[in-house]
């Protein structure tokens, strides 16, 4: 699912930052941006996933409540750390005309590392008020409400209910409005994104379960069934009387947060089939091996597609020129991953051998 969500990442990329006027014009660059709505709903819906199973096992080797919030928000804080790193690199290699409020743009990785930070504040508190109840599923109830909660919040915080008296580089944290005056839809702060990621951790918890570790079919059919439901129970209610006095679909209202979440249980399921009965079994896959090194790539992409080192003149090609560009990207990144697992793999082993005791005869 992060290779998946890979590509989506690399095409959106591509097409808005290489097609010129006429191209944007088109079905297929409009089917490319909503393709562009998945990309960081499924890092941040993956990041709960991984943030449950970590928490799991952490509880199951028998550390406490404040360890396991140590550790997590640990984790959570040095990728909001490594979020501020990558805007310094941006503002350094854009010196000269990118402006300094960059620096305090909040960006993907900013919101995965808040996000997570976040999530460990609420398994600290319901692991340390719940110890004589099970935890997976008080956990998985609590994240959902959460994430439902965020998405219900967020048309007001962006409109009527916007703390205006914060200063702006905190507010965007909340509602993304940056010093622009007004919250900016390009930007990701906690309302609404946050709540994938509660969503990712609910789902998680699920995973975990004892009754979803014996009944995988089940869960593949029951990820695909819920999916589509919350498709159409988004769809019905969005036809109703809305409650709140702004509505902006495509941004902040709950209706789209359900469609997505739809969308990513679907996405789950079709992972769970591919990998476990499909081609994801047989040889090299791309896909898993882009989501190996999510984040290098990540990283790396964004300078040849936006940045000085771009492949293509930015927003002067056609679409059958941007295609050839993004499949160079999507070649270039998968054999930089390759490469990065196998360095990684003998940097492991080298280090075991440096650790391994001598013997003696």
């Amino acid at each position: 699912m992060r290779g998946l969500a890979c590509v989506l990442m690399f095409q959106t990329h591509c097409y808005d930052a290489w097609l010129n006027l006429d191209s944007r014009k088109t079905t297929f660059y409009m089917w490319s941006q909503l393709g562009g709505t998945l990309p960081a709903p499924l890092f941040l819906f993956l990041a709960g996933i991984s943030f449950a199973l970590v928490t799991d096992k952490l509880k199951q080797k028998g550390l406490s409540p404040n360890r396991i919030a140590h550790a997590t928000l640990r984790r959570g804080a040095e990728v909001l750390g490594l979020g501020f790193l990558f805007r310094l690199q941006e503002y350094v290699i854009a010196w000269g005309w990118s402006p300094w409020s960059d620096l305090l743009r909040v960006d993907i990785l900013n919101t995965i590392g808040l996000s997570m930070m976040l999530m460990g504040v609420m398994c600290w508190i319901v692991l340390r008020l719940s110890r004589e109840s099970p935890a997976r599923p008080v956990l998985g109830a609590t994240a959902g409400g959460v994430a439902l909660l965020i998405s219900l919040l967020t048309p007001l915080l962006w409109t009527s209910w916007r703390p205006r008296w914060l200063p702006w580089p905190i507010e965007s944290y909340l509602d993304g409005v940056h010093n622009l005056g007004q919250p900016q839809s390009w930007l990701f702060p906690v309302f609404p994104w946050t709540g994938f990621a509660f969503a990712g951790l609910a789902a998680g918890f699920f995973l975990l379960s004892d009754w979803a570790r014996k009944r995988e079919a089940a869960v593949v059919v029951l990820a695909a069934t819920g999916g589509v439901g919350l498709i159409y129970l988004a769809r019905w209610l969005n036809a109703r009387s809305q409650l709140y006095a702004v509505y902006d679909f495509w941004h902040t209202s709950p209706n789209f947060f359900l469609i997505r979440v739809g969308l990513l249980f679907l996405t789950v399921a079709a992972a769970c089939a591919w990998c476990r009965w499909g081609a994801g079994q047989r040889g090299f896959s791309p896909l898993i091996q882009l989501g190996k090194t999510s984040l290098l790539v990540y990283w790396v992409h964004i300078e040849f597609v936006y940045g000085r080192l771009s492949i293509l003149p930015k927003r002067l090609v056609d679409i059958r020129t941007a295609s050839f560009g993004l499949l160079a990207i999507c070649v270039a990144m998968v054999l930089l991953s390759v490469l990065r697992t196998k360095r990684k793999g003998r940097s492991a082993e080298l280090l075991a051998r440096v650790r391994r005791p001598a013997t003696t005869s």
